[in-house]
């Protein structure tokens, strides 16, 4: 049986209730004199608002689904998969929602490839800025802090002071730029893995922003691989950030724990908590990191105060 189009049945609708009234004027012993009597002005003017009412109300339930598709256009976010209308019934308005919500599936899918490309030769990037700073920068600076020991050593009052205050301040330097290879590198989870690259990653973070930090890490974590532990660090690390950047935070409480099948990563902290303000850049690329590994990442209020990360991993943290 061919689908009646949206068209028809409009007009199907506005003619059943024009039939109808024209019908009633017809067989129903009603005249109109000249001049209109009141009791004929009140049945007529009730006759056309039972008319509109009627039609209004076809009108609304046979355009309702259009309705919940334009509200779900202007607010569809592709950082936050999954959003589809239910496709009810048949004709031009299922096959509209049908289409649309094939089109959010591809978007979706095109999304999360140009999203895991981006991230991709970010890292990759990253790794090439932090092994030039560490062989060129910081080789040059360790020269640097050689020879002025060297002159510091063979030189006399009041320059040897000098010298060791340049010195001193070169030592804080390649110090400071050693913390930012190892921000855009993190080689101790290549070599020690996630739970070592996190306490380090939390250690530093509270000897240089001077908040509370505790950590708790099961040991019964499943084996994960190199890309989803990377997601996991890299949304801990910008996690700490926001904590320490904009959320006026005390304490901050970072947990990696296995839930059945799944591993759940939770940074809490006491912070004024999130507002009503748009996310930004950062939270963003949370969420982008996120879809690369299928997880689903939540940011809410804290239990108390503050503002609650969580990312929760798919069902491929089970033990192999």
């Amino acid at each position: 049986m061919t689908p009646v189009s949206l068209y028809w049945r409009i007009f199907g609708l506005n003619a059943v209730v024009l039939g109808a009234a024209t019908a009633l004027l017809l067989w129903a012993p009603v005249t109109v004199s000249v001049p209109v009597l009141l009791t004929e002005a009140v049945i007529l003017v009730g006759g056309l608002a039972v008319m509109l009412v009627a039609n209004a109300a076809l009108l609304r339930v046979g355009l309702a689904p259009l309705g919940r598709l334009t509200r779900l256009m202007t607010t569809v976010d592709l950082l936050r998969p999954g959003q589809r209308l239910p496709v009810q019934g048949r004709g031009e308005v299922a096959d509209l929602i049908s289409a649309f919500n094939a089109m959010l599936e591809r978007l979706e899918g095109e999304r999360a490839s140009s999203s895991a490309r981006a991230l991709l030769a970010q890292e990759s990037e990253r790794r090439r800025i932090a092994q030039e700073l560490h062989d060129e920068v910081g080789q040059s600076m360790t020269a640097i802090l050689l020879a002025l020991k060297q002159a510091a050593d063979d030189a006399s009052e009041p320059l040897r002071g000098e010298l060791q205050l340049v010195q001193e301040i070169t030592r804080e330097s390649l110090d400071e730029v050693r913390r930012l290879v190892r921000r855009l590198r993190p080689g101790v989870l290549d070599d020690l893995g996630l739970v070592s690259a996190l306490t380090s990653l939390t250690g530093e973070f509270a000897a240089h922003s001077g908040l509370r930090v505790s950590r708790s890490f099961d040991s019964d974590l499943p084996e994960l691989d190199h890309e989803t532990e990377l997601v996991l660090y890299r949304v801990t690390q910008e996690s700490l950030t926001n904590a320490a950047r904009h959320a006026e935070a005390r304490r901050v409480d970072v947990s990696l724990r296995r839930a059945g099948d799944t591993v759940v990563l939770d940074v809490s902290d006491d912070g004024r908590g999130i507002g009503p303000a748009p996310e930004g850049a950062g939270m963003r690329g949370m969420r982008e990191r996120a879809l690369l590994i299928g997880a689903e990442l939540d940011v809410v209020p804290a239990a108390r105060s503050g503002t609650r990360v969580r990312l929760t991993l798919p069902g491929r943290g089970e033990e192999p």
